[in-house]
């Protein structure tokens, strides 16, 4: 696993606490948007639980004694959400899945890679693209499942691609 680079924010105590001024306040959401998808994208993870999410050193500096509140943590994720950056998974809106790269961008990369690799007009598995020797190098090599296929049904809307089931398998056909 890669080292995380902190920003500067994350020593400054008032950055774990919710601004009231607009300005600083949209500084703010910003720099917790990238921090948040710098963090889970090299920490490999695509979902925050707002009940557990104190705990992780994410929202919790000890070094300076400060963390973000659960609600506080909803008001981040809240905002990333408009910025199609994350979704509630449930309707309590405590687990949210989170995108370091749109599902647009997900689906380009994933297309890119097909095209680049002569996969047009033939199939190929969601675990072959998640796990296959062929993807190791890719950035969605690993990806959270429920995310490919969302990613992967943005290229379906777009007519370059078809999702398929054939024998408990899920696969992907690239046009």
């Amino acid at each position: 696993m890669s080292e995380i680079s902190w920003p500067w924010q994350y020593n400054f105590p008032p950055f774990f606490t919710i601004q009231p001024h607009s300005e600083t306040r949209a500084k703010q959401l910003e720099a917790w948007q990238h921090l948040i998808a710098d963090y889970l994208k090299t920490t490999k993870q695509s979902t925050i639980d707002i009940r557990e999410a104190q705990n992780s050193p994410l929202f919790n500096n000890q070094s300076i004694n400060r963390k973000l509140s659960q609600e506080s943590i909803l008001v981040v994720l809240e905002y990333m959400g408009k910025m199609g950056q994350a979704a509630p998974l449930d309707k309590s809106k405590n687990v949210w899945e989170v995108y370091w790269h749109s599902l647009d961008e997900w689906g380009n990369m994933v297309y890119s890679w097909a095209s680049s690799n002569g996969m047009n007009n033939s199939v190929c598995t969601l675990f072959e693209l998640r796990e296959g020797e062929n993807t190791v190098d890719e950035e969605f090599h690993g990806l959270d499942m429920t995310i490919l296929i969302k990613a992967l049904k943005t290229l379906e809307a777009k007519g370059k691609c078809e999702l398929m089931e054939f024998d408990d398998n899920q696969g992907v056909k690239f046009f």
